[in-house]
């Protein structure tokens, strides 16, 4: 039966309509939207859902996360709130107590922020050997780039003083000792060694993971990088029909062949709730750690500007293979020396291939140049800005780049400045998929520390929700279906308990998500 949506403001993104009064939902889509006074018998039957005052606003639509981070996530050690090396090694002992894990068995343990702990350094192997001496550790910086394995952990992926580290990518030593300690490619790469959960444990860890995105009013996700050990999960999630939420997967582009030869009904289109959309490389690191690519310095440092993860030769063809394949390349780019070679790249390809059928998105574009933004415009790449590391860790690029190069961070007003369309995301499991919390970011640019990180690069409540809706449709191809509430799209839907056009800008991550609707059903309401 048909329902129709009414007694509350709903907001569509629409630039003509963006209020209307009434939504009619049938089978899954938009039927109508407009005025209750044109809704008539013509319409038949309907279950009339009294919004009792509450907001309506189409669903969010996650631009970049980790779908299966995130679910493996609660499987592992959380280290989110650890202040110090005695609370990190307090967390890891009474999880071994608490999952009664047995000796020589793996310890993953996750979100450690160096920067937020009383030695204000990242642990090493000695540490974990001291607090787990009897299984093999590797624990995960909050970042996602870097991370720590103990003695056993070393033995057991194979790393050894002679070990050297691949291209892009470094493994900690002192004095020729091996510390533990690794970054960039390096860490990539020898994390796929550590040992999967088992495949039940992990199915249900999805379920988790997709309630967990559906509580913050999301019904799509991504799968920002996607390589080939993922192939036996996906194959289950989608055998077994669990996936309810969209999944969109980015594939290795080294593991592509393979990827896309197991999921083919998945390129480009929807397959049991999962699309493949294109390609991922990685072009630096990370600002708060120091391993940004960037064109000038960092504080403090004579010549030091972090480093890029991947030869010129090795983007380019990654680009023509996009183009070949007329697939999306989505590239991790922080640094502003990153974001100039995928720039760069595609400028020099655009001259004789078109790139705009590919929408080529430019991920995080954290230290962006504002005097980049012309040819981002030119070209049309998007930047998808990881706008919550104003809170997050603003004051951390602070002490790395200075207050003025830290104040440019996400330069959103400049992209809107410019017509450029752009979107938000939160990198999830590095942080919540809060779509709220980076809309207020966006808006406020506020510190953890109460610092206002240059209000000239804030935007309007507006144009921020359009960065997690309809912008983020276009970023996927799929603004003719989501992102917004018109007749004949899909009836994806949020429900909030205020209005975050109408409440003070510092009250809106406050607001709190009442319910979660995907194709006209709910799959998330708040107790």
């Amino acid at each position: 039966m048909k329902k129709l949506y009414c007694n509350g403001k709903i907001l569509t993104m629409e630039d003509e309509n963006p209020v209307v009064e009434a939504v009619i939902e049938e089978n899954g889509k938009i039927a109508f939207a407009g005025s209750l006074a044109d809704v008539d018998e013509d319409f038949g039957e309907f279950e009339k859902v009294d919004l009792k005052g509450r907001i309506m606003m189409p669903a969010f639509i996650d631009a970049h996360s980790h779908f299966s981070a995130t679910a493996n996530s609660s499987l592992q050690v959380s280290l989110d709130d650890a202040k110090s090396f005695s609370e990190i090694a307090d967390k890891i002992r009474a999880f071994i107590a608490e999952r009664g894990i047995g000796k020589g068995e793996w310890i993953n343990a996750k979100g450690y922020d160096h920067n937020s702990l009383k030695e204000k350094r990242h642990p090493d192997r000695a540490f974990l050997d001291s607090c787990c001496p009897e299984n093999p550790v590797v624990i995960q910086n909050s970042s996602g780039h870097m991370g720590v394995f103990n003695s056993r952990g070393l033995e057991a992926i194979g790393v050894d003083e002679n070990t050297e580290p691949p291209e892009g990518g470094l493994i900690g030593k002192e004095e020729g000792v091996l510390t533990g300690y690794m970054e960039e490619n390096a860490f990539v790469e020898y994390l796929k060694k550590v040992p999967m959960p088992s495949l039940d444990d992990l199915l249900k860890a999805y379920s988790k993971a997709q309630d967990y995105y559906a509580s913050y009013g999301i019904t799509t996700i991504q799968e920002g990088f996607m390589v080939k050990e993922m192939i036996p999960f996906y194959r289950s999630l989608l055998d077994r029909g669990l996936l309810k939420l969209d999944v969109v997967g980015y594939s290795d582009v080294k593991d592509s062949g393979i990827i896309m030869k197991e999921f083919s009904r998945s390129i480009g289109a929807y397959d049991r709730g999962f699309k493949l959309g294109g390609y991922k490389v990685f072009l630096d690191g990370s600002p708060q750690a120091r391993t940004a690519w960037m064109r000038e310095p960092y504080k403090g440092e004579a010549d030091y500007c972090g480093y890029g993860t991947m030869e010129d030769k090795d983007l380019e063809d990654a680009i023509n293979l996009a183009l070949e394949k007329n697939l999306q390349l989505i590239a991790h780019c922080n640094g502003d020396r990153a974001a100039a070679q995928y720039i760069e790249k595609f400028k020099k390809i655009g001259e004789y291939r078109s790139i705009d059928k590919i929408r080529p998105v430019i991920i995080h574009a954290q230290l962006i140049g504002r005097d980049q933004l012309e040819l981002v415009k030119e070209l049309n790449l998007i930047p998808s800005f990881f706008v919550g590391h104003v809170y997050h860790w603003g004051d951390i690029h602070v002490e790395n780049f200075g207050e003025e190069r830290a104040s440019r961070i996400s330069p959103a007003k400049s992209s809107l400045e410019r017509g450029i369309r752009f979107t938000f995301h939160q990198d999830t499991p590095v942080t919540a998929p809060d779509m709220l919390e980076s809309v207020w970011c966006a808006v406020n640019r506020i510190t953890k520390g109460g610092k206002a990180l240059s209000k000239e690069e804030g935007i309007d409540v507006l144009n921020a929700l359009k960065a997690v809706t309809i912008n983020s449709a276009y970023q996927y191809f799929e603004e003719d279906s989501k992102g917004s509430i018109s007749p004949g799209k899909n009836a994806d839907f949020v429900l909030l308990d205020r209005n975050p056009l109408e409440v003070d800008s510092m009250g809106i991550r406050d607001i709190k998500v009442m319910e979660t609707i995907k194709d006209g059903k709910t799959i998330y309401r708040r107790p």
